[in-house]
């Protein structure tokens, strides 16, 4: 079967991996738009639950995106000069180490991957048995395809920009700033042992008295980075990672009524996508790929079939998870009213639980979990687990490794 899958992100190329283990015969072309070594965005950010997936599908890529992650191992709430510390830990890898390790994979295994290489007509692909759409938000493939998949896309109405920063940080942090126009916040956490990644947020209303919609790049970093000087200790904010100056953006709530339109079918950013406040993005993209490629082994020869069968499973699953990342996303949009006259402790019980507020009594054990010694036995129950995740994945040499779930 001759497949172009179209986008060289996460999503194209797990699904490039993973078909060319299941058929090694697969005729797999992944074309790319742009340059190779070029990506907007600095970390993503995921759980040992993505692990579990890569290391059960592939070992090979499982191990070179282990290597290049950092772990972080807490969380903090930064709020009008108060702190709240959770325990907590996790994953983040920078996204241009994560292309780097799956794309070395994919050619390893015989799948062509070219970059420059943009798709404007759909006659381009006339040879091609299976297209894959796994071009982003904004795919081309799915707005050639007119109106197949019944798109809609509905956009958010706070600003937000992606940065990056030399301060290291050792977990991840929310620190909220108010100012004469309202409030403006961040997301961090570290990406590698150099780097964190800095998402800023802030409404419309903020953006625009601060001025953020006109100021120049370097203008516009010197505020952010006057505004949040207390949590960067005096580091600086940078924009470029290895593509182009980052920009102000607003998110992009994407959604289809189906994921297949005649031989082409949408997997990743093209078919959902979800608030980057949850964090969901690149492991649900690995997982469409997952899903893919199962439905293609399924139905081995039938594969319009095949199509169907991950639509109508992986469709539903998602609809679910999209409409919880859209009441996060409502929550950071009326962030302002929830942050205004709070502690530190009291904003962060507010985003764990995506409220304004709640019964007293969750509130008084949510404080409890935070007291030195609650702190202390969860962390050392979190590191156990971790620990013993890992080796069960087979990552420490003495312990071996368990029987994979796909058998």
């Amino acid at each position: 079967m001759k497949t172009v899958c179209i986008g060289a992100g996460p999503a194209g190329l797990y699904f490039a991996i993973l078909m060319k283990l299941a058929d090694p015969d697969c005729d797999i072309t992944v074309l790319e738009r742009d340059p190779q070594g070029a990506t907007y965005g600095w970390g993503v950010c995921f759980s040992d639950d993505l692990f579990e997936l890569l290391y059960d599908h592939d070992r090979e890529s499982a191990r070179a995106v282990r290597r290049a992650s950092v772990l972080w191992r807490r969380q903090e709430t930064h709020l009008d000069g108060g702190v709240s510390r959770m325990g907590g830990y996790g994953f983040a890898i920078l996204r241009a180490r994560l292309l780097e390790a799956l794309t070395q994979r994919a050619v390893q295994l015989g799948v062509r991957v070219q970059h420059d290489h943009p798709v404007e007509d759909l006659a381009e692909l006339a040879d091609a048995d299976l297209i894959v759409a796994a071009d982003g938000a904004g795919s081309r493939i799915r707005q050639l395809s007119g109106d197949g998949f019944d798109t809609r896309v509905d956009t958010g109405h706070n600003p937000y920009i992606w940065l990056g920063t030399d301060k290291v940080f050792d977990g991840l942090v929310f620190a909220a700033e108010p100012t004469p126009g309202g409030w403006i916040w961040l997301h961090a956490y570290p990406s590698s042992s150099s780097v964190s990644t800095c998402v800023l947020e802030c409404s419309e209303e903020t953006w625009r008295w601060l001025g953020l919609d006109q100021r120049e790049e370097s203008d516009g970093l010197q505020l952010l980075e006057k505004l949040f000087e207390q949590v960067l200790e005096g580091h600086s904010l940078i924009s470029q990672s290895r593509g182009e100056p980052a920009r102000w953006l607003r998110f992009r709530d994407v959604s289809n009524e189906s994921w297949t339109h005649d031989n082409v079918v949408l997997i990743g950013d093209a078919a959902h996508t979800t608030h980057f406040t949850v964090g969901w993005g690149t492991k649900l993209a690995l997982i469409d790929a997952v899903e893919l490629v199962s439905s293609l082994r399924y139905y081995r020869d039938d594969l319009p079939m095949a199509l169907r069968d991950f639509d109508e499973r992986s469709r539903p699953f998602l609809r679910r998870i999209q409409a919880a990342a859209r009441g996060s996303m409502d929550w950071y949009e009326h962030a302002d009213e929830y942050l205004a006259g709070r502690t530190a402790a009291e904003a962060a019980y507010a985003m764990a639980t995506r409220n304004s507020s709640g019964p007293r009594r969750s509130f008084r054990r949510f404080r409890l979990a935070q007291r030195p010694p609650m702190c202390w036995v969860r962390d050392a129950r979190q590191t156990a687990h971790r620990i013993r995740q890992a080796a069960e994945r087979g990552e420490y040499a003495f312990v071996p490794h368990r029987t994979s779930r796909r058998g």
